[in-house]
């Protein structure tokens, strides 16, 4: 039997030590990205503890350089249902931690080419909460159908491989 291509991710992340929390797929529909940086994050107890059940949600989620510090602003990490009384809360600001001289680069390319920040993916690796944060330019609306046709005559092309062999 043959193995999905998520499974076979998977193990392929397992096998690097890395365990995939979320991932951003709209924003591969929705932006081009151009360049990724992994940042890691600053963290309560009960979000490390929501983040292993995989309680993240990315959807309207972005980074901004403010002050000389990059912030994860819009991530929805739920609550855990243990911590009671001292839980966090869902849609709180996070720093990033990144070098000063990664810090300076996004500022200079995000303010000046009007691109943005968009975590792409939230995942543990070698035990510690990571995000990558793609640098990103928003797509056209005939971009992404320009997208959608391409991949359906690829996957149309795949599919006549087949029967053929």
């Amino acid at each position: 039997m043959a193995k999905s291509k998520t499974t076979k991710k998977k193990a392929k992340d397992a096998a690097n030590g890395e365990k995939i929390v979320c991932e951003n797929r709209k924003a591969r529909h929705d932006y081009n990205i151009l360049e990724s940086v992994e940042c890691g994050m600053v963290l309560v107890g009960s979000e490390v503890k929501s983040l292993r059940e995989g309680r993240c949600s990315l959807v309207e989620a972005y980074a901004r350089v403010k002050e000389g510090e990059v912030w994860l602003l819009g991530c929805d990490i739920q609550e855990y249902l243990e911590a009671n009384r001292l839980n966090h809360q869902p849609k709180r600001p996070r720093k990033l931690l990144l070098h000063r001289s990664e810090i300076r680069k996004l500022g200079v390319r995000t303010a000046a080419k009007g691109l943005t920040l968009i975590p792409l993916r939230v995942y543990f690796s070698k035990g510690l909460a990571k995000v990558l944060l793609g640098v990103c330019q928003g797509k056209r609306e005939y971009d992404k159908r320009q997208a959608l046709k391409t991949a359906d005559a690829n996957r149309r092309l795949k599919l006549n491989m087949m029967r053929f062999k």
